[in-house]
């Protein structure tokens, strides 16, 4: 019987969500993303928020995990005054998944970031954020698309080693890399488009959205490091 790893996928909670008869607050995450780690070839756990303490907790049980896309991460976080274009706070969830994420870093747990969780990736390592960059989410609620180009050498490269076109959202953007992160993609307007922890066996953050593709190499790269 072949063994699937069991990725951790983070999720948030949004109040008066409607299915059937009922309106009820709910833990959410949109299906690409269990869709994803299941066709790369892991079963999926969701993550709802929980207390912070109990995050190691959540890991240990965990052979991979992956921080989901979503609201802008609270600009205190990083040291920064909210700006005008930055969206309202989710506290719960940066708590949260700030947890997870130091959780994942000292246990060793092969991690992928995606989107909002490649920036808060970087704002667990002490790194800031671009607060509004114009042009990367033309349409509200729709995805565009545009081409990352791989560092050499790096992991992204080793999973994705040429120019690709990837599906995006997002008006937010990796400003000074947290310690020990490098960029390993970049798009044409310099961009940093992935980061990753060379002292780590696999850390990687990926600014588009894998789950809205067809491309299944970030997933399956986190997959395999996870025992699959």
């Amino acid at each position: 019987m072949v063994v699937r790893p069991l990725i951790g996928v983070s999720t948030y909670l949004e109040s008066g969500a409607r299915w059937g008869v009922w309106e009820l607050d709910a833990a959410l995450l949109p299906a690409g993303y269990p869709r994803l780690v299941q066709r790369a070839g892991g079963l999926a756990a969701m993550l709802p928020p929980d207390d912070p303490a109990h995050a190691a907790a959540a890991v240990a049980r965990l052979d991979g995990l992956v921080i989901a896309g979503g609201p802008d991460v609270e600009p205190v976080r990083y040291g920064a005054q909210r700006e005008p274009r930055t969206g309202p706070p989710a506290r719960e969830r940066d708590a949260w998944e700030l947890a997870l994420i130091d959780a994942a870093l000292a246990a060793g747990v092969p991690l992928l970031g995606i989107c909002r969780g490649m920036q808060l990736l970087n704002v667990a390592l002490g790194g800031t954020l671009v607060q509004h960059i114009d042009g990367h989410a033309e349409v509200v609620g729709v995805f565009g698309g545009h081409t990352v180009k791989p560092v050499p050498g790096s992991l992204y490269a080793d999973v994705v080693p040429e120019e690709t076109s990837v599906p995006t959202y997002h008006h937010q953007a990796v400003d000074r890399l947290g310690t020990g992160l490098v960029a390993s993609a970049y798009a044409a307007d310099g961009t940093v488009e992935a980061v990753e922890l060379p002292s780590a066996d696999w850390v990687l953050g990926v600014q588009w959205h894998p789950e809205m593709g067809d491309d299944l190499r970030v997933m399956r790269g986190l997959v395999r490091a996870a025992g699959g």
